[in-house]
């Protein structure tokens, strides 16, 4: 039997902790120095060369090295491991032409800085507050700098005390044609246009007859281009300086009449060399007018000839108002009275079909008014308009076009046809005035649910509803009478104003509509409702007292719509309306300012409300919005 020595138990431990562990014995014989300087694992320490690509391998065919593949950084870890800043930070112009950036990688890193600086607040908004009314431009553009030198020559005209006018002509204004308003001041366009077309601008004498008139013995025609905001006074600014011209030329004939007149007179004395005196000899101003008024529509014929007609009854001149309205017999009558006419105010076609038959009308046109120029000088009219101007060119002083727009046609149209017309320009030009309010209307939310008409006839209720409560407020009496509530709707298409019209009788509202289709004798009825002084509402009288009459249960009291299309939103004076309901949106923003503009005229305060639905332009009725809060001209 085999017998192994005896080892003491420590030893034994020793021995069997070398043997399981056989390292513990080499590293505790190493220095502490060998320890600190112990150098860590590859996976713990950054390579210097990250930057650096694959090695170059050489072309066998051409011996040329292909350049290092391109790290693409849109990846969520492309910003990893990256030494030099990228070349999206670096200066372009150290850029070169094989190290140009992608347009694509442009965008994104532009998209990125752009975003930053958003979530951060230290970035503008970049983005163009026009920009969806840029993409439809159809107005002309009119330079602020030259709004603002406008602007000091107005200052300096606030009476119409300060033009040349005849006397019996300023006695007439606020007698006639403001109704008997005192203390009147002229408005901008009327400070800029009177003393231009009378010819006595910056405080000068008026041009004496042999200034005006060159050796060839005709005076040299002169073409203005009035343009200013809706309601602001136009008709009035080129209606008296025609008027004035008209008189200053009739006496100079009656001056001339006298003259001849005492010839004749000495030549009776000579008793064998007396002639035979003319029998019915006709006036020489029958059917040949010295001045002649261009409009649209026969509603605005109406409201001119109106204001025309007016001035007659102090300063004494003769006109006639002409168009479809009439029957022959009528027109015939007027334009040749034996009396002579001086004034003529028609529409272009009327008035090209009498000249086809009559040319010698155009004869003795010394002034041509060309009013609504947008209008008459568009695709439609342009051609009959401008067959009435070369026609009367001969005799023709004085051209004037007017508008409350200038659309990019109609500047391209007298860039190219009259190059030396003066434009007359106010400050506010394409602007809606800041004292008409503009509401907007979604109609996809509760309660309307897209239902348009619902959310017109609501829209309507709610005004009607706000001035019976003015008026109770005011009298103190319940249910008090007041003035008729006058509000306008305007649609796109004209079969809409019928169908319109129907819902909101059936919901209680007194409207009507008025469009091409309807008879014209109730149109002009129509409309004397809404460009009048506005009336009482209709009251019963017992025993003397006045009291109102109660509507029925479910009808809207004291409102008076009308549904019509743009035929009334050009030109009419529409005093008494005090809002206006666009149930479309309005295509461009010329009829924005038309359709608005019939609210807000001559100084008043007016409210407009847009019904937006879901394939409606938001964002142009945005635009339109903001432009009116900064009182900005749009575009």
């Amino acid at each position: 039997m085999l017998r192994y020595p005896f080892v003491c138990p420590p030893c034994e431990a020793r021995a069997i902790s070398r043997i399981l562990s056989p390292w513990t014995g080499a590293s505790s014989s190493r220095p502490a120095s060998t320890l600190q300087n112990r150098r860590q694992p590859s996976r713990m320490t950054l390579s210097p060369n990250v930057a650096r690509g694959p090695p170059k391998s050489r072309d066998g065919d051409y011996g040329k090295s292909r350049p290092a593949a391109r790290r693409s950084r849109n990846t969520p870890f492309g910003g990893m491991n990256i030494t030099e800043p990228p070349r999206s930070f670096q200066d372009s112009r150290q850029v070169g032409y094989k190290g140009r950036i992608s347009a694509a990688e442009q965008r994104r890193a532009s998209r990125h800085v752009k975003s930053a600086q958003k979530s951060r607040g230290d970035g503008k908004d970049s983005r163009d507050p026009m920009k969806a009314l840029k993409m439809q431009r159809a107005l002309a553009n009119v330079s602020y700098e030259r709004r603002g030198r406008v602007k000091q020559e107005l200052a300096e005209r606030d009476s119409f005390d300060e033009f040349d006018l005849l006397p019996i002509i300023k006695e007439s204004i606020s007698r006639q044609a403001l109704g008997g308003m005192t203390d009147v001041s002229p408005t901008p366009i009327q400070r800029l246009a009177i003393p231009a077309l009378l010819g006595t601008e910056e405080g000068k004498r008026r041009r004496k007859r042999k200034e005006l008139i060159p050796d060839g013995g005709k005076k040299e025609m002169q073409q203005f281009l009035l343009a200013a905001e809706t309601g602001s006074g136009k008709t009035l600014a080129y209606i008296l300086p025609i008027i004035d011209a008209i008189k200053r030329a009739e006496k100079a004939e009656q001056e001339q009449e006298r003259t001849q007149a005492a010839q004749q007179e000495r030549q009776q004395n000579r008793a064998f060399e007396i002639e035979a005196p003319d029998v019915d000899e006709p006036h020489p101003s029958t059917g040949r007018p010295r001045a002649i008024i261009l409009l649209p529509t026969s509603e605005l014929v109406a409201q001119v000839g109106a204001l025309v007609k007016s001035l007659s009854h102090t300063v004494k001149f003769r006109s006639a108002l002409i168009s479809s309205s009439y029957t022959a017999t009528v027109i015939r009558s007027r334009l040749f009275s034996p009396g002579g006419i001086d004034i003529v105010i028609s529409t272009p076609h009327l008035l090209s079909s009498i000249t086809e038959s009559d040319p010698n009308v155009l004869s003795r046109v010394t002034h041509l008014v060309i009013d609504e120029a947008d209008s008459l000088l568009d695709r439609s009219f342009s051609p009959t308009t401008s067959a009435i101007v070369d026609r009367a060119t001969p005799s023709l002083q004085q051209l004037v076009l007017c508008s409350a727009t200038i659309p990019r046609s109609l500047d391209s149209y007298v860039h190219k046809r009259f190059p030396s017309a003066r434009r007359l320009v106010t400050p506010n030009l394409h602007a809606i005035p800041r004292r008409v309010q503009l509401s907007v209307v979604d109609i996809d939310k509760v309660p309307y649910q897209g239902n348009r008409d619902l959310a017109c006839a609501q829209t309507i209720w709610d005004i009607g509803k706000e001035a019976i409560e003015q008026g109770e407020e005011r009298s103190g009496t319940p249910a008090a009478g007041t003035n008729e509530r006058k509000i306008v709707v305007f649609v796109n298409e004209r079969e809409k104003t019928v169908e319109l019209t129907t819902y909101l009788q059936s919901k209680g509202i007194d409207a009507v509509a008025l469009s091409r289709d309807s008879d014209e004798r109730k149109q002009a009825e129509i409309l004397a409702e809404f460009t009048g002084i506005p009336t009482a509402s209709p009251t019963t009288t017992t025993r003397g007292i006045a009291t109102p009459r109660s509507p029925p249960r479910g009808r809207l009291a004291g409102t008076k719509v009308l549904v019509m299309t743009d035929l009334g939103s050009r030109g009419i004076d529409t005093l008494a309306v005090r809002h206006v309901v666009l149930y479309d949106v309005p295509h461009t923003s010329i009829d924005f300012i038309h359709r608005l503009g019939r609210v807000g005229r001559m100084g008043r305060r007016g409210r407009g409300v847009v019904l937006v639905g879901r394939h409606d332009r938001r964002d142009v009725v945005k635009e339109v919005r903001e432009g009116m809060f900064r009182g900005q001209a749009l575009i």
